[in-house]
């Protein structure tokens, strides 16, 4: 409710900070997908070696 209130009170800067929530979401996105591949550089090895154990096993 706060939130339109502020709204209605100045609509210019409510928008604003929607574009701002906005832009912080996709920041944390990009940011987590960075340590996705730097972590699948790293450990990509390991990796692989282990799913081959989990794939024979099977």
């Amino acid at each position: 409710m706060a939130g339109t209130t502020q709204f209605i009170k100045n609509p210019r800067k409510a928008s604003h900070e929607k574009g701002q929530g906005l832009a912080e979401y996709a920041l944390i996105l990009a940011l987590i997908a960075i340590v996705a591949v730097v972590a699948l550089i790293f450990l990509g090895g390991q990796l692989s070696t282990i799913l081959s154990g989990v794939g024979t096993s099977v």
